[in-house]
């Protein structure tokens, strides 16, 4: 008997999850909705292509089209699904033109998530724009080619709001950076995060930390801030974050978890063992503290798609949890986290201790050596390592890479000395800077 699997939402997870099906999977009928007029689109990727790094937008797209006849999908774009009905196994479709029912034996649910936009007095101007699909990157691209901005300010300090200033700035346009809480970048800890901060200042970007945009006025060319100080702008970007898409599984009556997402068990289904879920709108279990954790990344998410895939082809492979590596470029500068930081153990109570190293990319002797800040967060008695981050201008991600698999093994701070990791005078030193952060961490332990 052939399987009727619809699928909603058709960005990361979505088509990622519909492709692995179908390499699973050669007689089943899969349909894919999205509500949008793009699928299988780089979000990860809009920040470059506004910059003129991409040069093509077509680099960003895999064409319907070409999806549909690769995996043999059924794609109905600007098709928005507004209901589920659980009892007849259905979903009800909403097109420019028309309503309409679709039954189903699998639903796959990847509904992603929305950028905030902030009620802020006159933030409705033609001149703000968040960036989270296609449609905004077009606009915003449009605004610059018809406009000719020369200042910029970016409300949000996180990936989006860092990587446009990076963009931006190559343009040529003076950037502002706004953002409410004491640092940038709070997916590392404030020490590692002051290095971000001096890197983009350094690059002639205004930072205003601890501070908020209170209203805006002019056609929002002013910014009125909540501090009292003003900012002139001819673009904004709103980056302040996003938020999962919930509404269809809560008119479902789905279960949300603790965080406001989709709560999922180990092989992604909801409560309904007929519905299953992934990406940006669920919850699912933190691989170091075994709580729950909503995490927006494209790597879990790709995960996610063969935890499903394999599960509806009865080979059933649990998912073991998310760490949240991330990793972000700006300017001359990497930083990257994986775990937990200091924000995240201290909200759940956890004691630890943490254990910091500058040191250098590679031999000192060789070319091209630059600087390196490294650091892990771990328990005291057991050397366990919750978290790491790392930051500078050469060698940041494969240090990243080894403590992200350091943790996801289990090893502990007093394994790290042992790890025996490629060494050359252009790509490391004897000791790897990962080698020499273990040591001092595992000076700390309680023996």
């Amino acid at each position: 008997m052939v399987r009727k699997i619809l699928i909603v939402g058709g960005v990361g997870g979505g088509a990622t999850v519909a492709a692995q099906i179908r390499r699973e999977d050669r007689n089943a009928e899969i349909v894919l909705f999205d509500k949008g007029s793009h699928i299988s689109f780089s979000n990860c990727g809009m920040p470059y292509y506004i910059g003129d790094v991409v040069k093509k937008r077509s680099h960003l797209l895999f064409p319907e089209t070409k999806f549909s006849k690769k995996y043999d999908v059924d794609v109905r774009t600007d098709t928005e699904v507004i209901s589920i009905d659980r009892d007849k196994k259905q979903i009800t479709c909403k097109t420019e033109s028309n309503t309409y029912a679709e039954g189903y034996d699998t639903l796959i649910l990847a509904p992603g998530a929305s950028a905030v936009m902030p009620d802020i007095k006159g933030i409705d101007n033609d001149k703000t724009f968040p960036l989270h699909t296609i449609p905004d990157m077009d606009d915003i691209y449009s605004y610059i080619k018809n406009n000719g901005p020369k200042t910029v300010a970016i409300t949000g300090a996180g990936f989006i709001g860092l990587e446009m200033a990076e963009n931006l700035h190559k343009l040529g346009l003076k950037c502002t950076i706004i953002d409410r809480s004491a640092q940038v970048f709070k997916a590392v800890d404030s020490d590692l995060a002051a290095h971000v901060q001096t890197h983009l200042e350094e690059k002639g970007v205004q930072v205003h930390l601890n501070d908020g945009i209170a209203a805006f006025s002019d056609n929002g060319t002013t910014l009125h801030l909540n501090s009292g100080k003003t900012v002139h702008s001819d673009l904004n970007i709103m980056a302040v974050g996003i938020k999962p898409n919930t509404s269809l599984a809560i008119d479902a009556f789905l279960t949300l978890g603790s965080t406001g997402a989709i709560k999922v068990n180990e092989y992604m289904q909801t409560a309904d063992p007929n519905i299953y879920a992934l990406g940006d709108a669920v919850e699912t279990r933190d691989l170091v503290m075994d709580t729950a954790r909503s995490i927006a990344l494209a790597s879990p998410a790709h995960r996610q798609a063969y935890i499903i895939a394999s599960h509806l082809n009865n080979k059933p492979v649990p998912y073991k949890g998310t760490l949240g590596t991330s990793i972000i470029k700006l300017f001359d500068l990497s930083v990257g986290a994986t775990g937990h930081n200091r924000t995240s153990l201290n909200k759940q109570g956890v004691t630890y201790r943490e254990a910091n190293l500058e040191a250098y990319s590679h031999a000192r002797y060789f070319p091209g050596s630059d600087k390196l800040w490294l650091k892990i967060l771990f328990d005291e008695k057991t050397g366990t390592i919750y978290g790491g981050q790392a930051a500078g201008f050469d060698g940041v991600d494969k240090r990243l890479a080894v403590l992200a698999t350091a943790i996801h093994a289990k090893l502990t701070v007093a394994d790290l000395p042992e790890l025996e990791l490629g060494y050359a005078p252009p790509y490391s030193t004897p000791k790897d800077p990962i080698n020499v952060l273990g040591y001092k961490a595992a000076a700390k332990l309680d023996n």
